[in-house]
């Protein structure tokens, strides 16, 4: 058997002993690598999904309002194959229809959130809803920190809100 050292930053690191034949491993546990980061205390976990109430909500066929749902990070895919469906193709607006019929996974009481129930909501919830996912999708980089010129106080502002294309 063939025993190569593993490359790490902090230099080659040595493969870990092999037990001999006449009895156990006696040989020390393996210890931090030197020049490796340490271990975080607590892990950070990547948020995936995001809960949104909408501003007036969805009214279903039966008259219920559905205000209250949830929106996942997209994926590459998510915004890859919507350019094949033809009513965006035809009609490139229709983009964020079909992006957000993906995307939100949650809405109120339904069974299942699509792009037919998305083309079915008020334009000011689709405008909520285009800018949140702006929002949920760059990661927060939509604020900015800025100073008052005044009295040099530090505080953040919102540059999303308005529609893509416009300036």
């Amino acid at each position: 058997m063939r025993r190569t050292a593993v490359q790490t930053a902090g230099g080659p690191v040595p493969p870990p002993s092999m037990p001999s034949a006449g009895g156990p491993d006696t040989s020390p546990a393996p210890g931090p690598v030197p020049g490796a980061p340490a271990p975080a205390a607590s892990a950070h976990r990547l948020q995936t999904e995001f809960p949104f109430e909408l501003p007036r909500g969805y009214v279903d066929e039966s008259g219920t309002v559905h205000r209250d749902g949830v929106m996942r990070l997209a994926t590459a895919r998510d915004e890859l194959v919507p350019l094949r469906d033809i009513r965006v193709q035809e009609n490139p607006a229709y983009l964020s229809v079909v992006l957000l019929g993906r995307v939100i996974t949650r809405l109120g009481t339904l069974p299942l959130v699509h792009d037919g129930i998305v083309e079915s909501m008020f334009a000011s919830d689709l405008a909520f809803l285009q800018d949140f996912y702006r929002q949920v999708n760059a990661e927060g980089h939509t604020r900015a920190s800025v100073e008052c010129p005044h009295c040099s106080e530090l505080f953040d502002v919102e540059l999303g809100g308005s529609r893509l294309g416009e300036s």
